[in-house]
């Protein structure tokens, strides 16, 4: 807490001790003192005090100091900081987000230094921040000579925290966030994802009392540079119901082992809506399969990759909820006579794993990205013409989501529905997901023609 309304003694003088000399003052009523061994050094001291009540300084009531000694007082360097808040986070969030948050400290922390003679390279800087310094399970795991000495420069070069409150320095650091690599301008989504870990890691800085006040709270007069990029679904990448079952249709011949097994994982993402992560972890008993018609999914959890070094179990996969949803929250889907029968026929050929999964591996693990991908760039070259597999049309797996949310779309069901079946924000839905399916352009056509007599005059 802060206040104004301070009151300054005299120095006062006792006639026995190591430090007899007092400066006294009172915040709020409550009284704080400091002892010196000299009488001047207890003059500069009040002195100081003073000076900061003059110039309309607020006073912290816990430490009775004003904001400028404050911050003196407190020499937390920014890499100090950071890595005390991954370890702060760190149990309280996903392995995902523990990515997010070191990815971000590592594009900001490198040009938060006081110059850069002796600095190591930059390659070998960013690994050692990212694999190390911003993991908390690996900070202490043995290191090359060279990474130890860029963690060690960085620790000596890196700025006090309190630097940030300066125009310079937090605008230094927003221009990291909103850039790649190569110094080109970062997507907007990315630079927004990477502005939200900065906001949060310098709310920490304050509630530490290293910083006076979060400088992101208030309007900066700066502007990220705008990428060439498009949010938005390209419309080339969504495909068609009759591309998406020619698709299927390949991936039962990509690669005799994998690729049937596959079959099923795709369909849910185009039939359900669901993300990949959303699929692995679908069990059988998440599932309503009626002989026919129309089935559910309830949709409960999700299987993230985020590799080894980041989740607490040391598996590649971290089992989590529904992405941003509370731990035990569910989603129902309903699900089309198609998809049923897919699934259907999957447990009849494969069954299920011993704890209910419907897709694992051969060796019952959990399904891994590169190999769902490698299959899936398979049966893409089998599907589709060469014209169309130089173009973005299914691209990638993730793309089948895309283009079932964009045929309910089409199809006349309401964007708040399709939202709730597809578990993101109407806004989103809107934003992102609202685009034209591949080769429909036909349909549209005949719509507005009758559309256009109906209405023509007599």
């Amino acid at each position: 807490m802060k206040s104004y309304r301070i009151r300054i003694w005299k120095v006062s003088t006792k006639k026995a001790g190591n430090r007899p000399h007092m400066a006294r003052w009172v915040v709020e009523e409550k009284v704080f003192t400091e002892h010196f061994a000299t009488w001047e050094l207890a003059d500069s001291f009040r002195a100081k005090v003073k000076k900061a009540a003059q110039n309309g300084e607020a006073f912290d009531t816990e430490t009775g100091l004003p904001d400028s000694m404050l911050r003196a007082q407190n020499t937390t360097s920014w890499y100090a900081h950071a890595v005390d808040y991954v370890d702060a986070r760190w149990a309280k969030v996903s392995g995902r987000q523990r990515i997010s948050i070191a990815e971000t400290l590592v594009a900001v922390t490198p040009v938060l230094v006081r110059d850069q003679r002796g600095a190591p390279d930059a390659d070998v800087l960013r690994a050692a921040l990212y694999k190390w310094a911003f993991n908390k399970q690996q900070r202490a795991a043995d290191k090359s000579d060279e990474i130890a000495q860029a963690l060690d420069w960085i620790s000596k070069a890196s700025i006090p925290v309190s630097d940030l409150a300066e125009y310079d320095r937090i605008t230094a650091a927003l221009e990291a966030c909103a850039s790649k690599r190569d110094g080109t301008a970062a997507a907007p989504g990315y630079y927004s994802r990477r502005r939200r870990v900065l906001f949060n890691v310098l709310r920490y800085a304050v509630s530490k009392k290293r910083l006076a006040k979060n400088p992101l709270s208030e309007d900066l007069d700066w502007k990220a540079p705008e990428a060439e990029v498009c949010e938005e679904i390209d419309p080339a990448a969504v495909a068609s119901p009759e591309q998406v079952r020619e698709l299927l249709t390949a991936v039962s011949y990509a690669g005799w082992r994998r690729g049937d097994r596959l079959v099923a994982f795709f369909a849910c993402m185009y039939y359900a809506m669901m993300r990949p992560s959303e699929v692995a972890a679908l069990r059988q008993h998440d599932c309503t399969l009626p002989e026919k018609g129309w089935g559910r999914l309830m949709l409960s959890g999700s299987a993230p990759a985020v590799g080894t070094q980041w989740t607490d179990s040391g598996q590649v996969h971290e089992h989590r909820g529904l992405k941003g949803r509370p731990r035990k929250a569910k989603r129902s889907v309903p699900i089309p006579p198609q998809l049923v029968a897919i699934l259907r026929n999957h447990i009849q050929r494969y069954g299920v794993a011993p704890d209910g999964r419907l897709f694992r591996t051969e060796r019952g693990g959990v399904l891994h990205k590169s190999g769902y991908i490698r299959t899936w760039k398979t049966a893409r070259a089998l599907a589709l013409t060469p014209a169309q597999s130089a173009t973005q049309l299914a691209k990638r797996p993730y793309d089948l989501r895309h283009a079932g949310v964009s045929l309910r779309l089409n199809a006349g069901v309401p964007a708040s529905q399709v939202a709730q079946w597809a578990g993101h924000s109407v806004e989103v839905l809107l934003k992102i997901y609202a685009k034209c399916i591949d080769g429909q352009d036909q349909v549209w056509h005949t719509m507005l023609d009758a559309a256009l007599e109906d209405n023509a005059s007599p």
